[in-house]
């Protein structure tokens, strides 16, 4: 069964890789077209029956498309601008569906390794790593399905592909954990809400540079509006930041069984905070009207570097935090 598992691990990071690939192609398309930019649609048509281009949803601040036939998504801002970005190309349902068998086989991978360890299968660096990749596949499936973000697709499937690639160069071996930390509800729960959370902040990552190189202007047609990135940002800050919280309000609890302190200043523990701190800046200064648009897409892209730090950070500082097979057999994320 681990072998099965290892299998369906580089079966899903071959198809992650021709899924990065296709959202390249998908993008550099709708770079190329000229002529499908910046399409302009008087606003009451969009929501009639009548509309040639498919029915447009608005979602509070932030306009939904909805499918309109061959694959296409259409969205509209509320000047009536369609948004040319979200319209298909030949190659994006080839994209999707790499990214959905990617993300399947990679869960199948992790359910047997599951089974095979007893607990969630996060307890190396290796397993780990694995799950921070699926979180971010899962993460940008899961928002690309409701908002017109596929043209910046790449950027959260190259972070996940870029994982992918990393834990293959990891030890794969099954090893136990050390008795203190030998807990799999409190492993399995604690680290899930990590991965969840490092998922949907990475497509959040994604916006926030989209928005950075759109700008208020909307400079470029194949990109999503200023508006539908600032509005993706944030919505995904609003669903990871708590489950973030949650993450490390359970590692708190833990680390009280494990250690007889709830908090110890171990660098992991104390870059998990500054992450947490640097979103919640984030959710005030969006809604300041100094900090609002360009800072506040800094602010997630300083964000995403922490997150990418407190993973990796533990392996150049020493502390309690310890992934097994690179360090101690110890984990805690």
């Amino acid at each position: 069964m681990a072998q099965m598992s290892l299998y369906l691990f580089t079966g899903g990071g071959l198809a992650l890789l021709f899924a990065f690939v296709f959202h390249v192609a998908h993008t550099a398309l709708l770079a190329a077209d000229r002529r499908s930019l910046a399409v302009l649609a008087p606003a009451p048509k969009l929501a009639g029956a009548g509309a040639g281009v498919g029915s447009v949803q608005f979602d509070g601040d932030l306009p939904v498309g909805r499918p309109a036939g061959a694959g296409a998504h259409v969205s509209a801002d509320g000047d009536g601008r369609v948004d040319a970005s979200a319209q298909g190309t030949p190659v994006i349902g080839m994209a999707t569906t790499a990214a959905w068998v990617a993300w399947v086989l990679v869960g199948l991978s992790m359910l047997l390794r599951a089974i095979v360890v007893g607990r969630g299968p996060w307890g190396n660096m290796y397993e780990f790593a694995v799950a921070f990749s699926w979180g971010i596949t899962g993460g940008y499936l899961f928002l690309q399905r409701r908002y017109p973000i596929r043209a910046l697709g790449f950027l959260p499937l190259g972070v996940a592909l870029f994982l992918v690639g990393y834990a293959a160069t990891l030890p794969a071996t099954i090893e136990p954990l050390v008795p203190a930390l030998d807990n799999a509800p409190l492993l399995t729960v604690h680290v899930a809400m990590a991965m969840i959370s490092y998922g949907i902040f990475a497509t959040s990552f994604a916006a926030a540079v989209g928005y950075l190189l759109q700008g208020t202007g909307d400079r470029y047609a194949w990109l999503p509006s200023h508006r539908v990135l600032d509005a993706v940002a944030y919505r995904a800050v609003i669903i990871g930041f708590p489950i973030f919280a949650t993450m490390i309000i359970l590692g708190s609890y833990w680390a009280s069984i494990a250690w007889g302190s709830y908090w110890s200043w171990d660098p992991k523990e104390t870059s998990a905070l500054v992450t947490w701190l640097i979103y919640a800046v984030y959710l005030h200064a969006r809604n300041q009207r100094g900090w609002a648009g360009r800072p506040a897409a800094l602010i997630l892209v300083i964000g995403f570097g922490a997150i990418l730090f407190t993973f990796f950070g533990n392996l150049y500082f020493s502390g309690l935090h310890a992934y097994s097979g690179l360090n101690t057999p110890t984990t805690v994320p």
